[in-house]
């Protein structure tokens, strides 16, 4: 059994440390934060080992863990500020070529910040994660339709606040949100 259960660890290991590391160094302010993170998603994950699901289904699994282990990990302004600066960052490389770059992105982060969390938070599994539906609701512990709802609403909420914020979206570079959106992946 002890062999079973280091196997099925292993292989869930293996094939999404990467993504679930890359997903905590995104989020946290530090990177010994982000480890910190790491280290928890796959401690709970041993001491459920005989939960994990088989295959690819463990990486949103394991998004699923992480997502739960940064909500403890971090709390109000801290968490909020980190999503912001990268944020920033994602989009002044989408933005870089444009003359008003200095301007938009101001105007972009504040549209972003001004979201609710749940909103900022499936905007960014799409497009910082590129998770699909069933990936988001199985992190999520959503069903694939609340999943569509939710984003098909935090896309409108974001359009209207980068309307608000004089940031028209037109056939120039668009962020990977509303890419993705109009591409039809999600």
């Amino acid at each position: 059994m002890d062999d079973e259960r280091l196997a099925r660890f292993e292989a869930a290991y293996d094939l999404a440390y990467g993504r679930i590391t890359a997903y905590a160094v995104r989020r946290c302010d530090s990177p010994q934060d982000a480890a910190d993170v790491v280290a928890e998603t796959f401690t709970i994950a041993w001491r459920r080992v005989a939960e994990l699901p088989d295959g690819p289904e463990v990486v949103p699994w394991l998004y699923g863990v992480a997502r739960k282990v940064l909500a403890n990990h971090f709390r109000g302004d801290n968490r909020r500020r980190a999503r912001t600066a990268e944020l920033d960052a994602e989009l002044a490389d989408l933005y870089g070529h444009s003359p008003d770059t200095e301007v938009e992105l101001d105007a972009i982060g504040r549209a972003f910040r001004s979201l609710p969390d749940d909103d900022r938070e499936l905007l960014a599994l799409v497009a910082w994660e590129g998770l699909e539906r069933e990936e988001i609701a199985q992190a999520l512990g959503l069903s694939r339709n609340a999943v569509r709802i939710r984003l098909y609403r935090a896309r409108k909420r974001l359009s209207r606040a980068l309307a608000d914020a004089g940031v028209h979206v037109g056939t120039r570079a668009r962020p990977a949100l509303v890419e993705r959106s109009q591409g039809g992946a999600l």
